[in-house]
């Protein structure tokens, strides 16, 4: 399936971010990922846990169902099944039929974050996840809040070319984050296994509408802007700006400093779960950004599902033209094909 080979999809060993930590409590949480309908909750005890959310009885949504202390009660036939799992009662007869059961998915909390594991169990290492360190979490003097979660429709690879190819702000963000300097600007790249980390350092450049208005300021700036990919769909960005040094008054002052966090969770083939937060040096910034950056979220979500739109209509989709600019995002795709190729080997 676009823009992998015919087939294939999505990586399933690997982790996956399934929603915001406090975001999962008692009421379960109904998601759909990677094609299958999953259920979150907490137990009494706080360990948060994912299950499958199809009942095998006659299939209906356990998300929708009624929790019972630890279990999940079907909604249709109160056919119950614990956290593990297991099914551990069938009103209708005594005995439970051994071959009742729902998919119980590693699931760890880390930082902001849920990941959840839906490929091999055997293989699911919790060492594959990026440290805070790596992804720009815990900083000091730093506030971390999570903004939004989105139910895109659209491909999720279309989300990870768009975080792979950032020469896009000065265009489809014009009046809000990006200028022309995100674009032109050369950058610099280091490509892993499973990573890929990009920036460009901008020197004397155009301030971006929306770190004009906020700080007030009017001159040119000082930018360092990147992002880090983790496979399969978790990218660590920031974007720190500094007043450029002929400035009259505030030669050198950091304008703005962030650190953004994007999660890529593919729904279904065509759908996405997208999760958005940021963290930044006063929690009044972070409030402020919330309500400034929403519309820029829009202005992606849209690019991304006009985009789908034209793929899926299309009979016969004609090659991409590729440019320079291209490259990070070719890596990408790469990364995940290689981890599809993977899976389809013998173990």
């Amino acid at each position: 399936m676009y823009p992998f080979k015919e087939g294939d999809f999505a990586p399933r060993n690997g982790w996956y971010v399934a929603a915001f930590c406090e975001d999962i409590g008692e009421e379960l949480i109904s998601r759909w990922i990677l094609g299958e309908p999953v259920v979150l909750y907490r137990k009494q005890d706080g360990t948060a846990v994912a299950v499958g959310g199809r009942c095998p009885h006659r299939y209906y949504p356990l998300g929708e169902s009624h929790r019972i202390g630890d279990t999940i009660q079907c909604g249709y036939h109160g056919i119950t099944f614990g956290p593990d799992g297991l099914c551990t009662k069938v009103p209708s007869q005594k005995a439970v039929p051994g071959v009742y059961k729902i998919p119980s998915y590693p699931l760890v909390e880390r930082g902001l974050w849920a990941f959840i594991w839906m490929g091999d169990p055997d293989h699911a290492d919790e060492s594959l996840l990026p440290s805070d360190e790596d992804m720009g979490f815990g900083l000091e003097g730093f506030v971390y809040k999570p903004f939004k979660t989105m139910h895109i429709k659209g491909r999720y690879q279309l989300l990870n070319d768009n975080l792979l190819d950032l020469t896009h702000l000065g265009f489809l963000h014009a009046s809000s984050i990006g200028t022309e300097e995100n674009a032109n600007t050369p950058e610099e790249r280091e490509v892993g296994d499973k990573m890929i980390r990009s920036q460009r350092w901008m020197r004397g450049a155009d301030c971006p509408p929306l770190m004009a208005k906020g700080a007030a300021y009017d001159g040119r700036v000082d930018r360092v802007s990147g992002m880090t990919f983790f496979a399969p769909g978790f990218h660590a960005g920031l974007d720190d700006t500094f007043a450029v040094e002929g400035h009259p008054s505030r030669a050198g002052e950091c304008i703005a400093s962030a650190r953004v966090f994007h999660a890529v969770t593919p729904a279904t083939r065509h759908e996405t779960n997208y999760f958005f937060a940021l963290g930044s040096t006063h929690e009044h910034l972070v409030d402020a950004f919330k309500v400034s950056l929403a519309p820029v979220l829009d202005e992606d979500v849209f690019a991304t599902e006009e985009i789908e739109k034209i793929v899926r209509s299309s009979e016969t989709l004609p090659p991409e033209l590729m440019l320079k600019s291209d490259a990070t995002a070719v890596e990408g795709r790469r990364i995940l094909q290689r981890m599809m190729d993977r899976e389809r080997q013998p173990s």
